[in-house]
């Protein structure tokens, strides 16, 4: 398992390019949040939808590490999302995550994304993740 605090320091150096950053950790969930500014944008003030499936990715690789550890070598497989309303512009989004099925090799969990501080999700993700062989 690793922490809240040992994922933000990996993430912090492993992927310096990223926004989110970790909420929670624990129980096969995570939280992650990633602040919207302009440059997250497209015309007609939503979101891109590349940034809220950024959010999820990230969301479902800090649950997967929460529960086996840093092995950074836990690669997406499939990311599926279903735009539901359009975010707000002015708010962070905010990626909920559950893992559904841990296995020795592949792990499926779900990311329900919302716009800070707003009870309906602007988008529903799963996701499958491969789990390297251990000493891979």
């Amino acid at each position: 398992m690793a922490s809240k605090a040992e994922l933000a320091e990996f993430l912090a150096k492993e992927f310096p390019q990223t926004k989110c950053t970790v909420a929670a950790v624990g129980g096969r969930a995570a939280t992650v949040r990633h602040e919207i500014g302009v440059h997250e944008l497209r015309p007609g003030g939503t979101v891109s939808g590349p940034v809220l499936m950024a959010v999820a990715d990230v969301a479902l690789y800090v649950a997967i590490l929460g529960e086996i550890g840093i092995v950074p070598l836990v690669v997406t497989t499939n990311l599926s999302i279903h735009f539901m309303r359009k975010p707000a512009a002015e708010r962070a989004i905010v990626g909920v995550c559950q893992l559904m099925k841990m296995g020795k090799s592949l792990v499926v969990g779900e990311v329900s994304l919302y716009s800070e501080g707003l009870d309906e999700p602007v988008a529903h993700v799963v996701g499958t993740y491969s789990i390297p062989p251990r000493g891979a």
